[in-house]
């Protein structure tokens, strides 16, 4: 493919795909859907809207709203007129939105409802370049007479009637803009401090874009449930840079508790996600098999090994034999069939879990079911996509082998290097952290690799990470930390050990699921730190951190742990806006505790 931008992708797929559906959203009940030639009419409206309300080649657009289509219609709107689009997460606090609106140099932010408008009214007086705060959904703001708010649909109106004057603008901006111009800033999630701009080109992401469809193929039959945060770079993925290059459909959810719903009502046949939301099913699933009787958790037990062994045969290329076909067709109907259907994954042919490290365990559980699960390795800093396993090469731990474009090599030190056209331009303002990533055309990625034979990557941990105990030996504490939470009953643990004589870890514990056994087991408690106070359920734990020992060498072992009183939490500055555990943060606010272990 010729270098192009996001803007030329979309013209082209309306003018082969005009009036075929290409998103659908769920609003109260209701499927709504736009084809690719509205798709294109929104944006055009959006991106005349805005030139006329003073938006200049190069400006920032903020955009904080859930995941929605005025989202997309935003990202590319604002491209088609030569500005930058900037995700900032609906959750982010009203002091990370100053943060990320001014850093960027924003003039405009797109706000998806009343919460959102709140947050930026309560802190517009600090920021200065702010021009028009443009609202999606208007419910509660009528009667507003700020003259900063102006809605979506009238900034649209106004692009409308642009163009019936000026018919010709749209293709004028689409000529100017280029496919080295920065399309995205993506910011970091901020694990070590402040988050940092990532500044993306439209060849940047469209060229991993391709790299995707070269490794593991799409086509525009494919459906896709668009869940995650649209500011994530997975997502942004999947709902844009892969979805204009292949064409297929989207699908947007009627809200975050609802997405559950929309997978089995949908059933998509490509499913995206991260290791948090794969816990949680794999969790559900567990916690309903032990509610169950005896004869059915035998039953399960049964099927899951047989579905194991046989997606190791085909891990491993070894040919099935007649009768392991006869085992997975009597599995597939009485086990997997029916659990895929409830889970909403019964069409899934692709699954792919990224943006933190998954436990192995977790990807062979739903390979047992028949789900082509993979882990994804990738970074902001190159567009997305690092490494995937492709074709029938899949090892349970590893990510893969870097796509065709990319080229990897692992330095003196073990850190993994990577290179290629989805490379970011850099920081924004931010030179000398760019310097220290990128060195002599390699970025850096931070993250310590093993090499197989086949040219097979697996992550053993952030460089930073990683722990040496006091007797010199090396630990990977996400390995750790992974395989707890493969307990439905551990939401997130944090390893310790670093410069200490034997391992210790802090734990959360899963409220839900705990919280039904208590009542099972008639253990009363009215919150989350009486139920973590509770001795019983530091047995439980217990019991979970033994079957997690078993899995790690003896050095490695958990020794000693305690209970969170209460759950880690973004505005507590203890979790960034993708839900990653800030070590340094939890380090120093738990001090008290992480010392009393080591007594």
């Amino acid at each position: 493919m010729e270098k192009t931008t996001f803007p030329s992708l979309l013209i082209k797929q309306a003018a082969e795909q005009g009036d075929r559906v290409t998103i659908r959203e769920k609003d109260l009940g209701i499927w709504k859907e736009y084809t690719w030639n509205q798709y294109l009419e929104h944006v055009r409206a959006f991106s005349l809207g805005i030139k006329k309300l003073g938006l200049a080649k190069g400006d920032a657009v903020s955009i904080l709203s859930e995941n929605c289509p005025e989202w997309l219609f935003t990202d590319l709107g604002a491209q088609a007129a030569g500005g930058v689009s900037v995700g900032i997460y609906a959750t982010n606090s009203e002091s990370q939105v100053e943060y990320i609106f001014n850093h960027s140099d924003s003039r405009f932010i797109v706000a998806g409802d009343q919460e959102q408008v709140d947050k930026v009214l309560a802190i517009k007086d600090n920021l200065p370049k702010l021009q028009k705060i443009i609202v999606i959904d208007m419910k509660g703001l009528r009667k507003c007479d700020d003259h900063l708010i102006i809605s979506f649909d009238d900034l649209e109106r106004l692009g409308q009637e642009e163009e019936r004057k000026h018919p010709d603008l749209f293709g004028e901006f689409i000529k100017d803009i280029q496919p080295d111009d920065v399309a995205l800033l993506i910011y970091t999630s901020g694990t070590t401090g402040r988050p940092k701009g990532a500044m993306l080109t439209h060849w940047n992401f469209i060229s991993q874009a391709i790299s995707w469809q070269k490794a593991n193929p799409y086509s525009r039959d494919d459906v896709i449930l668009s869940y995650l945060p649209l500011c994530h770079v997975l997502e942004r993925d999947f709902s844009m840079a892969i979805h204009l290059c292949v064409g297929y459909t989207i699908n947007f959810s009627e809200s975050i508790e609802s997405v559950m719903e929309c997978l089995r009502e949908i059933s998509p046949t490509v499913f995206a996600s991260v290791p948090r939301i794969v816990e949680k099913m794999h969790s559900g699933i567990m916690i309903s098999i032990d509610n169950t009787t005896l004869v059915k958790r035998w039953f399960f037990n049964f099927w899951i090994k047989v579905g194991g062994r046989l997606s190791e045969r085909k891990m491993e290329s070894k040919s099935w034999r007649p009768w392991h076909y006869i085992l997975y067709v009597l599995g597939y109907l009485f086990l997997y069939r029916p659990l895929l259907d409830k889970l909403g994954l019964l069409r899934v042919r692709f699954m792919g879990a990224g943006g933190a490290s998954v436990s192995p365990e977790l990807i062979k559980f739903f390979r047992s079911l028949g789900v082509d699960a993979r882990e994804l390795y990738g970074m902001t800093e190159m567009s997305g996509l690092l490494a995937v396993p492709q074709g029938n090469d899949v090892i349970a731990g590893s990510v893969g082998r870097p796509p065709p474009g990319l080229k990897s090599r692992i330095a003196e030190d073990g850190e993994l290097l990577f290179q290629g056209e989805s490379m970011f331009k850099g920081y924004y303002k931010d030179e000398k952290a760019t310097r220290n990533i990128v060195e002599d055309g390699w970025l850096h990625t931070g993250d310590i690799g093993k090499v197989d034979e086949n040219g097979n990557i697996s992550i053993v941990d952030r460089k930073k990470d990683i722990i040496i105990t006091s007797g010199g030996k090396n630990i990977s504490p996400s390995e750790i930390e992974d395989q707890l939470k493969c307990s439905p009953y551990i939401k997130e643990s944090v390893i310790i050990g670093d410069r200490r004589k034997y391992v210790t870890a802090l734990i959360q514990i899963d409220l839900e699921n705990v919280g039904n056994w208590a009542q099972n087991n008639r253990i009363q408690y009215t919150t989350f730190k009486s139920l973590s106070q509770q001795p019983k359920v530091t047995e439980l734990i217990q019991k979970e951190v033994d079957s997690t020992n078993k899995y790690f060498a003896r050095v490695e072992q958990v020794k000693k742990f305690a209970l969170l009183d209460k759950e880690l939490d973004q505005d507590d500055d203890e979790l960034t806006a993708t839900q990653k555990v800030r070590r340094k943060q939890i380090s120093e606010k738990y001090s008290d505790i992480i010392e009393a272990l080591y007594r």
